[in-house]
C-alpha cells in the first residue's frame, strides 16, 4: 500500500479564537510589544517610554499605598435633566459609559496613604465618556475639597479629560467656577494642592481646577491645552509650533513646573508633600515665602520654576 496515496487532513488555525495574540504595536515608536510587558512596566513603553493611559482603578493603585484606599461621595449618580440628545440619548450613553467602566462617572475621589501620609486624593477616569466634566464629577471634586480643609489633608488631583461634558451644558460649565471656588478656600486655609497633569487634560478642566495648583506636575508627552492642537490651528489659521500643547513645550513656557516619568510620580509627589508640610500642623503658615520654597523643591526635581510661579 502506498504511503502516500491518502493525503493527512491537516487543521490550520488561521485565527486565534480571541483574535488576539498579546503583541502590541506602540503607538508612538511602532516597535511591536507584549502586553504583558507593558502591564509589568506601568502601561509605559519599553522601547520609548510613551505613556499610555490608566484607568481610574490603575491611578490609584498606582499613588496610593496598597489598600489604603478609602472611596468617598461614590452615591452621586449622573442625571439628564436636560432630555440631551445628540447622536444618541444622553441617558443611554451614561449607561453605556458605566458598563464599559463598572463606575457611576469619570471622578473617583476619596482618602489615602502616600508613602506613609495621610492625602486626599481624586482622580479623572478618561475611559468614562472622556474623563470629561459634568455635574457629579464637579460634585464630587468639590466634596473632596471641601473634606482636604476639614480634616487638613493635603490635596492631590489627577486629571485626564476632554474637558466639560457638552451633554450638561451650563450645568456642566458651571462646575469650572465650583471647583475654582472651592480651591481658592482650600488656599486660604493654607493646605496645599498638587495638580497632576495626564494625556490629555483639555478644555474646561484645564482652564479650571487642573490649573491652580500650587505646584502643577506632567507626565512626559502629555497633551495639555484649552482647544485641541487642530482646532486651534483651524481658529488662528497659524501653524503651531512643533510639540505645541504637549507637557515639554508649556514647562519651557512656565505653564507648568516639573514633567515626571510615571516611575517616579509617587516619591517625587511625596518629596513635595514632605516640604509643603513640613509644619506641625499643614494649616499653619509657611514661614518661608511659597515662590521661593517652590523653587528649592524644584531644584531638587531638577527643574526650576518660573520666575512668574503661582
Amino acid at each position: 500500500m502506498d504511503l502516500f496515496s491518502k493525503k493527512r487532513k491537516i487543521k490550520i488555525e488561521t485565527t486565534k479564537k480571541d483574535s488576539f495574540s498579546g503583541w502590541l504595536k506602540c503607538t508612538h515608536c511602532s516597535e511591536l510589544i507584549h502586553a504583558n510587558e507593558l502591564t509589568q512596566n506601568l502601561h509605559c513603553c519599553p522601547k520609548c517610554d510613551y505613556h499610555y493611559r490608566l484607568s481610574g482603578p490603575q491611578r490609584v493603585e498606582l499613588l496610593a499605598d496598597k489598600d489604603t484606599f478609602v472611596e468617598h461621595f461614590n452615591e452621586y449618580r449622573p442625571a439628564d435633566p436636560l432630555n440631551f440628545v445628540d447622536t444618541e440619548p444622553y441617558s443611554e450613553r451614561i449607561v453605556k459609559a458605566q458598563a464599559k467602566t463598572g463606575r457611576h462617572d469619570a471622578a473617583m475621589v476619596g482618602v489615602c496613604k502616600m508613602n506613609g501620609r495621610t492625602v486626599a486624593l481624586g482622580v479623572l477616569d478618561f475611559s468614562f465618556m472622556g474623563g470629561s466634566m459634568g455635574s457629579v464629577v464637579g460634585e464630587k471634586l468639590c466634596l473632596l475639597i471641601e473634606l482636604a480643609i476639614k480634616e487638613e489633608y493635603p490635596l492631590i488631583l489627577v486629571s485626564a479629560s476632554g474637558g466639560a461634558r457638552m451633554q450638561e451644558s451650563i450645568l456642566s460649565l458651571m462646575q469650572m467656577a465650583k471647583t475654582s471656588a472651592a480651591l481658592a478656600k482650600l488656599n486660604e486655609s493654607s493646605i496645599p494642592y498638587i495638580s497632576v497633569l495626564t494625556n490629555p487634560t483639555t478644555g474646561g478642566v484645564t482652564a479650571s481646577f487642573a490649573t491652580l495648583g500650587d505646584i502643577i506636575i506632567a507626565e512626559p508627552d502629555a497633551l495639555i491645552g484649552f482647544a485641541g492642537p487642530r482646532v486651534v490651528e483651524q481658529t488662528t489659521r497659524e501653524k503651531l509650533p512643533p510639540n505645541a500643547q504637549k507637557s515639554e513645550f508649556l514647562l519651557e513656557k512656565g505653564m507648568i513646573d516639573c514633567i515626571v516619568n510615571r516611575h517616579d510620580l509617587k516619591d517625587k509627589l511625596s518629596l513635595v508633600l514632605t516640604f509643603l508640610t513640613g509644619n506641625a500642623r499643614i494649616g499653619v503658615k509657611q514661614s518661608e515665602p511659597m515662590p521661593e520654597k517652590l523653587n528649592k523643591i524644584l531644584e531638587i526635581s531638577g527643574k526650576k520654576a518660573a520666575s512668574g510661579m503661582r
